[in-house]
């Protein structure tokens, strides 16, 4: 029997009671490892981590909070080899694809150390100047901000097992507040190993990081009102938290990331074979096959004028058509598999949903795996859709099918193409492609509404950018309406999360004493 990995809960390694969830390898079928959160004591857990990890981190200043990050980098880049090899058993992804998750996390710890390091040996932070309550300056209002004293969980996605932890750990640590996650159950894995590295090496104080693998039975239950909860995930799950009573009652804060149909807008007079042009092509090539389609960031509807939609197909076809898929053991493979067969059955479901509003212009579903059977490996080739009637085909813009499939849609002029990027009712990016810069800062702030970030390329970034469906730590995460309204990231606007707005009113004798 495989091994059955231990939580990290109360500061102490603890087993499961039960005889665990089995872990699989996507592409060869292999069980690789077991999980189980069955009789955890949960509120002693969450008590141990809000009290014991609270006050340690709370009782150094952001700059000694800085360094622990800094620690972190160290532990995680001296096992980078067996984060790779556990994210090419349990994910299935090429050495890229793992790159983005492993070292996207690596990175973003960095950052924010650095960030970190800048804010100085305070336990608080100033938010804005001293005004005066009166016409004389003797009574004064200033704004702080200090950590809440709570636990952060972190209810985390299986497509980032690394990025999707340490992007939400970073600020949330930097800021004092201790953190239990709980990784979804086909990937837990590299988390809890990650976890397991760094609980070794005694970077951080007792109680700072939890990691619970299993079942998230009773997690919300053990929320209490200065606590904060940030999920990943479906919208389906977001509603049952938004209405826990956790949240609907103990006025728990919560961060949600849901579901996102992004989009591609080529804007006019970018002609077939023009730079923009093929730039759009290249990057909807990317974001199809990055990770098998399986990021929340993914380009999902592909926006181009109607007089370039016939080239545009045969355009991006062209290139997925190149895409080796299979086994990412193999050198030759560029695409790998996706995260389980269950995750597999869900792409094809979602394929025949939208089977009857649109029309298939590339299908690699039959073309032959590498080094894989087809029987066994949750694989599936680049399947490029298209729906000459963007309006009629409502599906398009109601149903994510998150794997490697996208949708071509035309539009009659740039004010049609803008209102079929609004259809999305809310998502994590929109990435735009032209050469006129001030139609495309136009666009860009009429799409904004509707976007967490709005990713601009032009011919003169073409090497620069960094890609619509990478995630960087200095801009924002997240998105309104079907996207979950959250926001993660974005330099240190992330800590607002973790930290509680007051004011002190009293006299500026006083206030200068406050040492920020």
């Amino acid at each position: 029997m495989t091994e059955l990995l231990p939580n990290y809960v109360a500061g102490r390694w603890q087993a499961g009671s039960g005889a665990g969830t089995p872990l699989f390898d996507p592409v060869l079928g292999t069980e690789l490892a077991r999980v189980d959160a069955t009789g955890l004591d949960l509120p002693e857990a969450f008590a141990f981590a809000r009290e014991q990890g609270g006050n340690a981190l709370r009782a150094l200043t952001y700059r000694q909070r800085a360094g622990l990050l800094d620690a972190i980098v160290k532990v995680l880049q001296a096992n980078r080899d067996a984060y790779y090899e556990i994210a090419t058993a349990n994910s299935g992804t090429v050495k890229n694809d793992s790159a983005v998750d492993i070292d996207g996390a690596i990175f973003t710890v960095g950052q924010y150390a650095k960030w970190g390091d800048t804010l100085g040996d305070v336990r608080a932070l100033r938010d804005g100047e001293a005004v005066k309550l009166g016409k004389e300056p003797l009574f004064q209002s200033q704004h702080l901000q200090v950590p809440t004293h709570g636990v952060a969980l972190f209810i985390n996605a299986f497509n980032f097992p690394s990025w999707g932890l340490w992007e939400k750990a970073a600020p949330a640590l930097l800021s004092g507040v201790p953190v239990i996650v709980k990784p979804a159950t086909a990937t837990a894995w590299l988390t809890q190993r990650m976890v397991r590295d760094v609980v070794d090496a005694g970077v951080l104080p007792a109680g700072a990081l939890s990691v619970v693998c299993g079942s998230s039975a009773g997690l919300m239950d053990a929320l209490q009102p200065f606590d904060v909860a940030s999920f990943t995930g479906s919208a389906e799950t977001a509603a049952i938290i938004r209405s826990h009573p956790a949240v609907a009652e103990r006025s728990v804060r919560v961060n949600i990331e849901a579901d996102s149909l992004n989009s591609a807008l080529l804007l006019p007079g970018a002609a077939p074979g023009s730079d923009a042009f093929n730039l759009l092509v290249r990057e909807v090539v990317r974001e199809m096959t990055v990770k098998s389609g399986q990021k929340c960031t993914a380009i999902r509807r592909i926006l181009v004028p109607a007089e370039v939609y016939d080239a545009a197909a045969e355009a991006i076809g062209a290139k997925l058509a190149g895409v080796s898929v299979g086994n990412p053991r193999n050198e030759s493979v560029r695409m790998g598999s996706l995260v389980s067969r269950a995750q597999l059955d869900a792409v094809r479901d979602g394929l025949d949903a939208l089977a009857s509003q649109t029309t298939v212009l590339h299908d690699s579903r039959n073309k032959p795996l590498v080094d894989a059977d087809p029987k066994v490996a949750a694989c599936i080739g680049p399947v490029l859709l298209g729906a000459r009637d963007a309006d009629a085909a409502q599906r398009v813009h109601d149903v994510e099918v998150f794997g490697p499939v996208a949708t071509l849609l035309p539009y009659r002029d740039l004010a049609h193409g803008m209102a079929l990027a609004h259809r999305g009712q809310g998502s994590l990016v929109t990435s735009l492609y032209g050469s006129d810069d001030a139609a495309l800062a136009q666009v860009a702030l009429s799409v904004a509404p509707s976007h967490g970030r709005v990713h601009v390329v032009t011919p003169e970034v073409a090497q620069a950018h960094t890609g619509h469906g990478n995630v960087m730590p200095m801009s924002l995460h997240g998105g309104p309406g079907r996207a979950g309204g959250g926001a993660e990231l974005g330099g240190l606007r992330a800590l607002d999360f973790y930290h509680r707005r007051s004011a002190v009113q009293a006299s500026p004798g006083v206030l200068a004493a406050l040492g920020l």
